[in-house]
């Protein structure tokens, strides 16, 4: 559920060339487009970037390129000797960067989902560049005085509601990035901008790195007993290819949770998988991320200061619908409570199994997935593993998401195996409206690969532009495990729903129709974005929908109604745990977040300060742990994005539980509910205030309480 690519403005300093070698893919074809297929915009439908033709080595060059180009894009609206119009200053920026964007989504995608040794490197190298190319434009002094000229005059312009707030959001936005300040502050705050982009590298490299790394080596096939044959048999592959042939290896995923502890019978072996997840960029060597986390922390917080706000999450909250650092703490007092209380109870009734067990010990966080399962089978007769024969990827994805978009929304899909990614797992779609017009591509890239990053994310490849006419190019990526070779892709309840949230961001990228690109698809505010693409989940269990794409993978049978029963009694179950591990993230986040520089504390005191936030909260609660420690966190120290927002899947997930009722209150799966969700708030992208948004698809206010009764934290006496 990661935040969605989104362009950035991007500048230039010269560049050290790289000795770049060929990475380590099979050479593509010879390609009949240009040398170098970036320089120029794709001939393939819908401009889809063309990975097959793409190399490493092309991609400096079109760095270099595209800066210079938009440099010279933006010197020409800066010496243009007419008076400034929104016409030859705000939309002529809007048609900028067209190289330069297009290399950098080509570059991200790669990095992202199928990266190798050369392109790390040079990501290395262009993280600073860009980012200082980036302060060369929004600290651009004659930009800038042409943008203020217009702000200032806005009321006299005439300008429709969307080229208003444009002109209003790039004003803000060049404030925001410093253009206000005195040219020896600029100095300083290009350094720091620089600093930080170099460290979002180190730490998000460090991360993927370390995943390998620590992967946890088991020595026999007993010791795994509980794994399903096809992951005992993933497993012993993947120690082969480690050099362990004969042995067993588990590996990691970014969360601290790990899936096999939910299976794993022996203990030693699931604290050793527990021990090695939380330990991940803090036990020295080179994939230690604690003097990074620290250096980032007191760099954001003197950067707040500098721009004149309190600290770092001050700052960041200006631009998003919460607001205020008040705001996000009350939401997460709110919730912590409750949450806790509630996991309290969960583990109470898990030490019960334990102690019966005729081997007690103490719950600890190594153990909750495996009772917390048994619980859930005492109390439900319900084991998750009984849906996975009714989970089969391509099933899921055409005959659930799909199906659902289809009926709510009127568009159909047609595969398209004469496009490719970067890939050849990947999957690519077209779309069409009810019309039969085309809409835009959508492709997945669904399996897991040590080369790829941890979870999962939308992107839009090509983002949609109304002063263009670009169609959007969406992906959608996960982290499912492959099966074997000839064996089905069985999804757990979880993926099912990463898939359905995930194809939500989908939809919202899909259907944008805005004129400009500063507000297509998923360009809103961050404490927003989730919010679709939750409203998207409740598809994957709705009766008609699941019945379409629930169906035994072996027989063709429909899941039967017992068994649909039984998840949906089960569906509240272990939220108290669900719910307090991503409140401790919270908690990390913005304690961090939240410091003044001089509080910032030394590396080797990173776990101590973690302990003491959690504690301070009241989230400090052993057996479950933060779903993200900070030297793993990426979501908030990979780059600025979700840096002090991580709380936006609680805030998203308010509007989400309230928007679902007023659906089922509504109706359900309906063209009419679709086609006012789609006109009403996906199509609009990031063009209106965003809670005007949610206030025009509803009719009202948003509520917590749908959000308190999903998550089963709202007391039986007060229901």
């Amino acid at each position: 559920m990661n935040r969605p690519f989104r362009l950035r403005h991007l500048p230039v300093l010269p560049l050290v060339l790289l000795a770049i070698q060929p990475g380590s893919a099979s050479p593509a074809p010879a390609s009949p487009m240009s040398a170098n297929p970036l320089l120029s915009p794709s001939p393939l439908p819908y401009q889809l970037p063309p990975f097959e033709f793409i190399k490493d080595e092309h991609f400096q060059p079109a760095f270099e390129q595209g800066m210079a180009e938009s440099l010279r894009e933006i010197d020409a609206i800066t010496s243009n000797p007419a008076a400034p119009t929104f016409d030859n200053t705000i939309v002529a920026l809007e048609r900028t960067r067209s190289l330069l964007n297009r290399t950098k989504i080509a570059f991200e995608t790669l990095v992202r989902g199928n990266t190798n040794p050369t392109l790390d490197r040079l990501d290395a190298v262009m993280a600073p560049r860009l980012a200082a190319h980036t302060d060369a434009i929004n600290l651009n002094r004659a930009l800038f005085a042409r943008i203020k000229a217009l702000h200032e005059r806005r009321a006299t312009l005439g300008l429709d509601p969307e080229s208003l707030r444009l002109l209003e959001r790039y004003y803000k936005d060049f404030v925001r990035a410093g253009a206000l300040l005195p040219e020896s502050d600029q100095s300083i705050l290009k350094a720091m901008n620089t600093e930080l982009a170099s460290l979002f590298t180190q730490f998000k490299q460090n991360v993927l790195k370390e995943i390998g790394a620590s992967a946890v080596l088991v020595d026999t096939r007993e010791e795994l007993a509980g794994l399903s044959e096809p992951a005992i048999t993933a497993a012993a592959a993947a120690a082969k290819a480690a050099g362990h042939e004969g042995k067993f290896l588990l590996r990691l995923t970014n969360t601290t949770g790990q899936p096999p502890l939910a299976l794993l019978t022996n203990r030693a072996v699931r604290e050793k998988l527990m021990a090695a997840s939380l330990a991940r960029g803090s036990r020295g060597g080179e994939f230690d991320n604690r003097e990074i986390v620290v250096r980032m922390a007191k760099l954001r917080a003197e950067r707040a200061a500098l721009l004149g706000h309190p600290n770092h999450a001050a700052y960041q909250l200006t631009q998003q619908t919460a607001g205020t650092v008040d705001a996000v703490n009350r939401l997460l007092t709110q919730l912590a409570a409750p949450a806790v209380a509630n996991a309290r109870r969960e583990a109470a009734a898990m030490q019960k199994l334990i102690d019966a067990s005729g081997a007690p010990h103490p719950l600890g966080a190594a153990d909750w997935a495996l009772y917390a399962e048994r619980v859930r089978q005492e109390r439900y007769a319900f084991d998750e593993n009984d849906l996975r024969p009714y989970y089969e990827l391509r099933s899921v994805l055409e005959n659930g998401a799909f199906y659902a978009a289809t009926r709510l929304f009127g568009i159909t899909f047609k595969a398209r195996p004469d496009l490719k990614g970067y890939h050849p797992d990947m999957v690519v779609y077209e779309v069409f409206n009810e019309d039969g017009s085309p809409l835009a591509l959508f492709l997945g890239d669904f399996y897991a690969r040590p080369n790829k990053r941890g979870g999962a994310w939308m992107d839009a490849y090509v983002p949609q532009n109304g002063l263009e006419g670009n169609r959007p190019v969406i992906a959608n990526h996960q982290n499912i495990p492959k099966p074997p070779a000839g064996q089905p892709t069985l999804l757990t309840h979880d993926e099912v729903e990463t898939l359905f949230h995930e194809f939500g961001h989908a939809l919202h990228g899909m259907f944008s129709a805005t004129r400009y690109p500063k507000f297509a698809g998923t360009n809103v505010p961050q404490d927003f974005v989730e919010f679709p693409s939750q409203v998207n989940e409740m598809w994957r269990i709705w009766p008609e929908v699941l019945a379409h794409f629930a169906k035994h993978y072996q027989t063709g049978e429909s899941i039967p109604q017992a068994l649909l029963d039984k998840l949906a009694a089960a569906e509240k179950f272990n939220q108290g745990f669900k719910t307090t591990e991503i409140v401790a993230a919270n908690v990390i986040d913005q304690a961090w977040h939240q410091l003044k520089p001089e509080e910032v504390p030394a590396p080797d005191q990173v776990a101590a300060f973690e302990a003491d936030a959690l504690r301070k909260a009241g989230v400090d609660f052993v057996p479950v742990p933060p779903r993200y420690r900070s030297t793993y966190f990426s979501h908030i120290f990979s780059s600025d994005d979700y840096s002090a927002g991580y709380y936006s899947y609680f805030w998203s997930e308010v509007l989400d539980a309230h928007t679902v009722e007023w659906i089922k209150q509504n109706g359900g799966l309906t063209r009419a509910n679709g086609e006012r969700f789609r006109s009403a708030l996906l199509s609009r992208g990031g063009s209106r205030d965003a809670m005007e948004l949610f206030r025009a698809f509803t009719g009202s206010e948003p509520d917590i309480r749908p959000l308190l009764e999903r998550r089963g934290l709202v007391p039986e006496t007060a229901k």
